[in-house]
């Protein structure tokens, strides 16, 4: 199970995430599944199948853990990931030193 993140940072919802929240549905249930992204948050009870719209502050505050994480995670961390390895190689390659800089450059001009 992922634990939540920091609560000053910005909540990263994916569609078909299942979420455990703090209080129980009238139902009994505390497992919601994430219908609708945007300012508010569509979720439908696990348990009885009730759909409720929150506010993103709100679902952020009530949340305790995510059960499972949905399809667009992953590839979001992929896309991550990648992202942070072409940073790496960009400061890599700033990080030579200025005389093989000049010898790279010598033999192009």
């Amino acid at each position: 199970m992922d634990q939540v993140q920091d609560r000053n940072a910005p909540l990263s919802l994916f569609m078909g995430d299942l979420l455990r929240l703090r209080k129980p549905h009238p139902c009994g249930g505390y497992e919601w599944t994430v219908v609708r992204l945007g300012a508010d948050i569509g979720l439908t009870c696990i348990t009885c199948g009730r759909r409720v719209l929150l506010p993103r502050r709100e679902v952020q505050r009530r949340l305790r853990h995510f059960v499972s994480r949905g399809p667009g995670y992953e590839a979001a961390q992929a896309l991550i990931a990648e992202q942070e390895a072409r940073v790496a190689d960009v400061t890599v390659a700033d990080d030579k030193p200025s005389a093989m800089k000049d010898q790279d450059t010598d033999g192009e001009g």
